[in-house]
């Protein structure tokens, strides 16, 4: 048994008793969309507090979490990926909730431009960090995320045409 026909099994199982969550949640997971934006939650949300973003002068890690512009902004991405998720019937409203997340997410990496050319001490050696790429992943996959959601969009307006 592969694994999309445990899927298929177990979604007409809870589709004859009425669990239309569990059901629901299956479907969900089902579009490959569903995965990347998660992905971009996970990248925007919980790996933007463990990851630092750059060193500072004494050599000290410095985080997203120790300034407010860039919680909000990872917060703001976060959120926009999770009703993104949430909302997958409506894929036209799906697509323009991942373009306004791609949007802060480029204002984020500007900030995080801006921010390492500011950098005190910057004829020292200053080292930046893993974690001021993290806009970057969460813009490819909400790419990624787009084109299934358009994928999927014109798969609907074929078979509408057939029928």
């Amino acid at each position: 048994m592969q694994y999309y026909d445990f899927f298929l099994i177990n979604n007409s199982y809870f589709k004859k008793r009425k669990c239309k969550f569990v059901s629901n949640l299956f479907i969900m997971i089902q579009r490959i969309q569903s995965i990347y934006l998660f992905l971009t939650f996970v990248v925007s949300g919980i790996l933007s507090l463990f990851i630092p973003l750059w060193k500072n002068v004494q050599g000290a890690d410095f985080y997203a979490g120790q300034n407010t512009m860039f919680v909000i902004g990872f917060g703001l991405s976060a959120a926009l990926a999770i009703i993104s998720l949430l909302g997958y019937k409506k894929r036209q409203t799906q697509f323009v909730y991942n373009r306004l997340n791609m949007i802060l997410n480029f204002i984020l990496l500007g900030l995080f431009v801006y921010q390492s050319l500011n950098l005190s001490g910057e004829a020292s050696v200053s080292e930046k960090g893993i974690g001021m790429f993290l806009p970057v992943v969460s813009i490819i996959l909400l790419a990624l995320a787009n084109k299934a959601i358009k994928k999927d969009e014109d798969l609907v307006k074929s078979a509408d045409r057939i029928r």
